[in-house]
């Protein structure tokens, strides 16, 4: 089983966490301390951006992406109804965490159970994913900042 975890962040801003990448439980990183990087010799970076193209690249051949986005809602609606307690990349209040201070909402791994979000994944970012991880943030706050309700 391999687990890649990207956190969504505003639209298809997408930051890769290259720490977390596993396969059967091992860590890749461990294997390949490059992998992701400009210096690795497998380009996993390429699979960061396949990720990022492939939602472009459904719309561009259908014109939309409505079945990927109703199976996403029904997944969603399944563990909130059945109260399955499943890990799900869903937008939650992200102020405090990895050191952001603004009342942001940003895509991240949550558990969902009957009332909801029940608890944050806590992912264990290195330094230059939280890096990338606070650019993004601070994007959308820029942008959601000026928004007048």
């Amino acid at each position: 089983m391999c687990v890649f975890v990207c956190l969504f962040v505003y639209l298809f801003i997408l930051v890769p966490l290259w720490s977390g990448v596993n396969v059967a439980g091992v860590a890749l990183k461990t294997l390949d301390p490059e992998l992701g990087t400009d210096s690795d010799k497998d380009q996993w970076k390429n699979i960061h951006k396949q990720v990022v193209e492939s939602a472009y690249e459904i719309i561009k051949l259908k014109g939309y992406t409505s079945w990927a986005i109703g199976l996403s809602v029904a997944d969603l609606v399944g563990s909130i109804l059945k109260n399955l307690r499943r890990v799900h990349p869903v937008s939650t209040m992200v102020k405090g965490l990895y050191g952001i201070k603004e009342e942001i909402f940003l895509s991240i791994p949550c558990i969902l159970g009957q009332n909801g979000v029940s608890d944050i994944v806590k992912l264990n970012l290195n330094s230059v994913e939280e890096a990338l991880f606070k650019k993004s943030a601070n994007t959308l706050w820029n942008i959601q900042k000026d928004l007048v309700f």
